[in-house]
């Protein structure tokens, strides 16, 4: 079992919302207009100098098949998009268990 998190633009919501739909994932916690700056990025802080924000996905996966899809569909979508800023990352952890 993994536990992913998927941080992104705001503004790529909708197409985050049908990658998941597409998967068959409708579990997950969202957190809306997280502020934060990733590595080599522009940070995104709600400001005027520093615009717009990040959401954050949280979601623990039984079946990894549903991982494998997220992430393909995921790197599908990044390969789109031309500003680095503007991709969506994922991060993966190990789940030991699920209460």
């Amino acid at each position: 079992m993994k536990m992913a998190f998927i941080i992104y633009r705001d503004i790529i919501e909708e197409r985050v919302s049908g990658i998941l739909e597409k998967a068959g994932v409708d579990f997950y916690t969202e957190w809306e207009n997280v502020k934060g700056k990733g590595h080599k990025t522009i940070p995104h802080l709600g400001t005027r100098a520093y615009p717009g924000y990040n959401n954050v996905r949280m979601i623990a996966f039984e079946d990894e098949c549903k991982l494998d899809e997220v992430t393909e569909l995921l790197k599908e979508m990044n390969a789109g998009i031309t500003m680095k800023d503007d991709v969506a990352r994922m991060f993966l952890l190990p789940l030991e268990k699920i209460l």
